[in-house]
């Protein structure tokens, strides 16, 4: 079965040039002008990812985002000819997963688009590998460390039985980090792991989505450690 992409854009003729890249690789695309008709697709449909513009009629796309964010962790990329720094962060704090500035290239959006899609599917794959490496690592679904416990599968988090709700990119973050328990990451091998080589953007884009990570965990925040001039381990004392 085909992943559906919804794309979010209020210029039609933008939305059209999109929709052919993604069809042309094999997606299901469905296509929305406004907030408003965007989230009645959304619940309607399962989706894979979402392209969400955002300066959008009815609601605009921090609206969508947040809304989206209640009840999903579904990859969203944001669309925008914003190019101040401010709003880049403000769509991560309100979990987008990546932004493309415009004029953008379509086929680098798709490569982008396709990474995250992907990186979904590999979760299940990765846990196995992480079941080995850790002895206290229940089984090859989840992954459980410091009362931390990961479901590859669902892509769920419950720490000391309670629920936490992470985007795709916090929860890929997190589950890279503990699957790496008490080895220093570097900035550049999680930028790398979780972006791609391509990455343009700058360090506050992965300082944002650590600071979101740590703020769900509460306080086990501290488990999450900066390793000064280097980047990042899991292992703290919480």
């Amino acid at each position: 079965m085909a992943n559906t992409v919804l794309i979010v854009e209020d210029e039609r003729i933008l939305r059209e040039i999109i929709k052919d890249y993604f069809l042309n690789e094999g997606y299901e695309v469905l296509e929305a002008g406004d907030g408003k008709t965007a989230l009645d697709l959304f619940q309607q449909r399962s989706v894979q990812l979402v392209l969400l513009d955002i300066m959008l009629p009815e609601l605009d796309g921090w609206s969508v985002c947040r809304r989206i964010r209640k009840t999903s962790d579904v990859p969203i990329i944001m669309l925008t000819a914003r190019v101040d720094e401010d709003d880049t962060l403000l769509g991560f704090e309100l979990g987008a997963d990546d932004y493309v500035t415009k004029p953008y290239s379509p086929p680098v959006l798709l490569a982008r688009a396709k990474r995250l899609i992907d990186s979904r599917a590999r979760s299940a794959k990765t846990a196995q590998v992480a079941n080995g490496a850790n002895a206290h690592a229940g089984t090859g679904d989840t992954l459980t460390l410091s009362g931390i416990k990961i479901h590859f599968p669902s892509r769920t988090v419950v720490s000391d039985d309670e629920s936490i709700i992470l985007t795709h990119t916090e929860f890929e973050i997190l589950a890279y980090l503990m699957q790496n328990e008490g080895i220093v990451i570097s900035r550049e091998q999680l930028i790398t792991k979780i972006w791609g080589y391509e990455y343009a953007g700058d360090d506050r884009t992965l300082n944002t989505h650590i600071r979101n990570v740590r703020t769900k965990l509460g306080e086990k925040a501290k488990l999450i450690v900066t390793v000064v001039r280097t980047g990042y381990k899991f292992g703290g004392v919480v």
